[in-house]
């Protein structure tokens, strides 16, 4: 069986192939997109299925970031679910409509081959209500939905499983607080394998400072601001969103490469943003070692966690009294390449990893699950391209 992966982002598109039966990638990339045009995915999409031709599609995957209230687990996209889609688009403003667009493409083009959406929030729904329940009027909560809902879901999924057959310990005895850092982060609280809190709340806006995310701020800059410089509420939103986190304190860079460069080279604008990162992701697994009590790991994964020593080393450093002790040596020399790797001494209490993430696995895994209900309406379930 042969499944069709997308995650179609506004700049770009990733896709991977994968035969699940022998569970290899059978081939995978990434195209750039122009930012020009609403139909920015269809030609590029276009492009990736002429390529592959030769393979008989049994389902497409597509990523899918907010869910909301209404998508607690994959679903075929089929029905009103594209219509719920975009209503959500409202509350993810950055990536559901990109999501939506590689959707409406993939289904135009394989008219036939069943569409899941697999959505980041999904992992999220096990949060308690006094973890997602947010101290404002009750009856936004009620009417609107506004609740946290956590991101990155996959991610944490497919890590927080990863991390306990590494400790070789059962998924739903393992404690763990997951710091993916990528141009997003976010930092999940794993308790006996389920999500209990998360950074990133009603929007992946809030939580740890970012590439170019605010993280937290106090709301009330919002209005400040917006009474200032003579801006809306949604602009303001645009700025903390586009212009914010690392580009907006250092006025130049977003890449974690570039601002540990400059903050080598003596900028001290680039010194105060690579510092400020780390204090909230301490001060963040402090919060979340008081929430689990116990705590069998603390694990980095995506792009910066999987391959950047020093915010690693940053991050943990002072730590050393909660029973957390960094290998520098072997933190140095490891990065993603190295695959999924210890990074604490033998003394430490807490062990440290580094788990390269694969969310595409996660993806898979839930359109296969899906696959067989599906199968028995439908006869008539691959479709080949033709050229």
């Amino acid at each position: 069986m042969i499944i069709l992966v997308l995650n179609c982002g506004s700049s770009s598109l990733k896709y991977a192939l994968y035969e699940w039966t022998k569970n290899v990638v059978l081939t995978q990339g990434m195209m750039e997109l122009s930012s020009e045009g609403l139909n920015q995915h269809r030609e590029p999409l276009q492009k990736i299925i002429h390529s592959l031709a030769s393979y008989q599609i049994a389902a497409v995957g597509h990523r899918v970031v907010h869910g909301g209230s209404v998508f607690k687990q994959s679903v075929i996209i089929q029905g009103d679910v594209l219509d719920h889609l975009k209503k959500l688009s409202e509350i993810a403003p950055l990536h559901n409509p990109p999501n939506i667009l590689g959707i409406e493409s993939a289904m135009e083009l394989l008219p036939h081959v069943p569409q899941v959406a697999i959505f980041d929030t999904a992992f999220h729904h096990t949060l308690p209500e006094i973890s997602f329940t947010y101290p404002i009027p009750y009856e936004w909560h009620e009417k609107y939905q506004v609740r946290r809902y956590g991101f990155h879901g996959t991610s944490h999924l497919y890590v927080s499983r990863r991390a306990a057959r590494f400790l070789g310990l059962p998924t739903n005895q393992t404690n763990l607080i997951i710091l993916h850092i990528g141009s997003g982060v976010s930092i999940c609280a794993v308790r006996e394998g389920i999500s209990v809190d998360t950074s990133m709340g009603f929007t992946p806006l809030e939580g740890a400072m970012m590439g170019n995310r605010s993280g937290d701020i106090d709301p009330a800059i919002v209005s400040f601001m917006s009474d200032r410089l003579g801006f809306d509420a949604q602009q303001i939103t645009s700025v903390l969103n586009t212009k914010s986190g690392h580009l907006g304190v250092t006025g130049q860079y977003s890449d974690r490469r570039d601002v540990v460069n400059a903050a080598r080279s003596g900028d001290r604008r680039a010194q105060l943003s690579l510092d400020m990162e780390v204090y909230r992701l301490k001060k963040y697994i402090g919060a979340y070692l008081a929430v689990l009590g116990r705590v069998d790991a603390i694990v980095f994964t995506a792009g910066v966690g999987e391959n950047s020593a020093i915010i690693r080393s940053n991050t943990l450093h002072g730590l050393e009294p909660f029973g957390i002790v960094l290998d520098e040596e072997r933190n140095d020399m490891t990065q993603s390449s190295s695959g999924e790797t210890l990074l604490s001494t033998p003394e430490s209490a807490i062990k440290l990893l580094m788990i390269p993430t694969h969310e595409e696995v996660v993806l898979v895994e839930d359109v296969v699950a899906l696959l067989e209900g599906y199968y028995q309406a439908h006869t008539q379930y691959v479709y080949q391209f033709e050229k």
